[in-house]
């Protein structure tokens, strides 16, 4: 008996615009938009042939009632919304960061635990082919030993003074700046492939002193880029660089040196192929070679578009990983204590950014 096709609600329509790819492609309704410019909304409506517009997410749980929600909303709205959505039944994928602090993390976290449904943070850069093959080598031992990591991502999105200033230079509404928006995944995925983070020691800093924020004379106060030195709880170390102002730039990358052998991934985005990644592995005195990466799309026609390419290529599956626990009733992961324990490492970070010095990250509760 096929089971029923779920729908989705979407929050938030920036970012929130890859979702809309990857859930159609995951083959899930997209049964309304919300967010409060309703013209621009009922653009993209009519572009993917989503049924409701709305500008109050409140009306959207009340009147679509959809089966899962999307939060892709400045942080500052993940705790309420997750609240309103969880405790009328629906599911939830919230974006990171999963909150503005830790504090609000473990209350999504007392929310959902208390919830019917199932939630996870958005952390869909896990599902890139190269990063699951990685993930792969790296369960079945490749590596040996984790002596150190080197992390980062780049991009040139504020590079320029004039640029015009978004919530995501105010730390009031996004939590954190660069950290926020790009690092959070860095920590995830290191946590997610070695080892919890223990300390940090780090710097961070704002690029333009004169930009200031959205409908006010404050100035940014959210880093534009920030340098990480951490300690694993496995003993090993790991560097993390994060810039939203790096000219000539758009990518992240992950390099893992162990007893055994080394991998390198990295994902930009220039190329035909940039959605798949890039994956080489030296074993040995050997140096670096390329590991073939198999598509996870199995042939489906993909967009140009890159928003629409990232959530074909890393939502898509993400999306479907989560359908069949909802279906299951199994654990759906990356969980939001996955979403939690790299939020507390970015409290870490800003904590050690003001005080210079290192930093125990605090442990988040289970």
């Amino acid at each position: 008996m096929a089971t029923k096709q779920l729908t989705v609600g979407i929050i938030g329509l920036g970012y929130g615009r890859a979702h809309i790819a990857g859930f159609q492609a995951a083959g899930v309704k997209v049964l309304a938009l919300c967010q409060r410019d309703t013209v621009a909304a009922a653009k993209l409506a009519q572009q993917y042939q989503v049924p409701h517009v709305f500008g109050r997410w409140q009306d959207m749980l009340d009147q679509a009632r959809p089966d899962i929600v999307v939060i892709a909303t400045p942080p500052v709205l993940h705790l309420p919304i997750l609240k309103a959505a969880m405790a009328v039944g629906c599911h939830v994928v919230c974006e990171k960061p999963l909150a503005t602090s830790s504090a609000e993390a473990q209350a999504m976290m007392a929310a959902a635990a208390a919830a019917p449904g199932l939630a996870i943070t958005g952390f869909n850069w896990r599902f890139a082919p190269a990063m699951q093959r990685m993930k792969q080598m790296v369960d079945a031992g490749h590596l040996g030993r984790v002596f150190h990591v080197n992390a980062r991502w780049f991009n040139p999105a504020w590079a320029d003074a004039s640029t015009a200033p978004t919530w995501r230079m105010d730390r009031a509404q996004a939590g954190y700046g660069a950290l926020g928006d790009m690092g959070v995944h860095l920590v995830d995925l290191v946590q997610w492939l070695f080892s919890p983070v223990a300390k940090v020691v780090a710097s961070s800093a704002t690029a333009h002193a004169g930009r200031t924020l959205p409908g006010s004379g404050r100035p940014a106060d959210a880093e534009d880029f920030s340098h990480v030195m951490a300690t694993l709880e496995s003993g090993a170390s790991v560097a993390i660089t994060v810039s939203r102002v790096a000219r000539g730039l758009n990518e992240h990358s992950l390099e893992v040196y162990g007893e055994l052998a080394a991998m390198a991934m990295r994902q930009t985005r220039t190329g035909e192929n940039w959605h798949l990644g890039e994956l080489l592995a030296a074993k040995g005195s050997a140096l670096f070679e390329p590991v073939i990466i198999t598509p996870s799309h199995d042939g489906a026609e993909l967009s140009r578009d890159r928003l629409e390419l990232t959530g074909q290529s890393t939502i898509c599956p993400m999306v479907q990983q989560f359908v069949a626990a909802i279906e299951s009733g199994r654990q759906a992961t990356p969980s939001l204590q996955d979403g939690a324990s790299a939020q507390a490492v970015l409290d870490a970070v800003l904590e050690s950014s003001g005080s210079g010095q290192w930093v125990p990250v605090a442990a988040s509760a289970a």
